[in-house]
């Protein structure tokens, strides 16, 4: 094989599997060069299973509306897309740049080898509070022993000081943030019997007390963990017109995924999300009603 002049053989046409620079040499060549054709080739060779795959993969992370994922072999960008349509926020990384050049996803993107990214005290650190959050601090029933594999990996080798990150994510809120705690405990409402709880927020009460929007998180666990409370709901209103739906099941008979697709959004069957367009009174009774129904449906006493 040769290259487009003809010339000078390609890095990965060779006898021997070449190692060290001029195998990172020959996989950049080779992607480059294929980068055109990758994605009617995929289509071509999986009957475009490979879409189904991807929206598959994606589903199965079970990650929260909003959160970031790395692809570290992006190509051309076909994950990124599956990821943003979940309402997730892609990062597009690879080796090649003629597949990042054909990358449309519209992610950011970086051309890097994923083998020398860097990985020290830092890099371990935001790992290990990313898994942290992500698992309700180790509680969400997805929780797995490999998960606590990894975060025991990360504590090891980036040898952190769990007692300092601990106190630092759950112990060093604002007194805003208890402000609005307050204002929660004192208007939140109950529905179905018990089995639905919600809080919502306005403009104008956030405004009067002064909350920003990363006050909000992990607010809806204090209504979740109600006893006799199936499904928690966070309504804020937003300044585009719009409305932030956070929901949180206890019971995976109430897959609050599908009941955040019928508003636009998305996410997975304990903890999903949606922005609304209308006013808040609009939102919280369309949402409600069809939380109710989806209850009653699953038969949950």
């Amino acid at each position: 094989m040769t290259t487009e002049t003809g010339s000078t053989p390609a890095a990965w046409d060779r006898d021997s599997l070449p190692e060290g620079e001029e195998k990172v040499e020959a996989v950049r060549q080779m992607f480059d060069a294929i980068a055109p054709r990758y994605d009617l080739v995929n289509r071509l060779m999986t009957f475009r299973l490979d879409v189904r795959w991807r929206r598959l993969a994606v589903r199965s992370l079970e990650l929260s509306p909003g959160a970031v994922v790395a692809d570290l072999a992006s190509g051309t960008g076909d994950l990124c897309v599956e990821l943003a349509r979940q309402h997730l926020r892609p990062l597009s990384i690879d080796l090649s740049f003629g597949m990042l050049h054909a990358d449309r996803s519209g992610a950011p993107r970086a051309q890097a080898d994923i083998l020398r990214l860097p990985f020290d005290h830092d890099v371990a650190e935001n790992l290990f509070v990313a898994i942290s959050t992500d698992t309700g601090s180790f509680q969400y029933p997805k929780t797995s022993a490999r998960t606590f594999e990894i975060a025991a990996g990360l504590v090891h080798d980036g040898e952190l000081d769990v007692g300092k990150i601990s106190q630092h994510l759950y112990e060093n809120y604002p007194r805003r943030r208890l402000e609005l705690l307050r204002e929660l405990l004192r208007t939140m409402r109950f529905s179905e019997c018990g089995r639905i709880a919600t809080f919502g927020l306005s403009l104008k009460n956030a405004a009067e007390l002064g909350v920003i929007p990363e006050d909000n998180e992990g607010l809806i666990d204090h209504l979740r963990a109600v006893q006799g409370v199936i499904v928690a709901v966070f309504f804020e209103e937003l300044s585009d017109g719009k409305v932030r739906v956070s929901m949180r099941s206890k019971d995976e008979r109430v897959d609050v995924c599908a009941i955040c697709q019928k508003f636009g959004g998305g996410g997975h069957t304990l903890a999903a999300g949606a922005r609304v367009p209308g006013t808040l009174a609009e939102i919280e009774e369309k949402v409600l009603e069809e939380t109710g129904e989806t209850i009653k449906r699953a038969c949950i006493s």
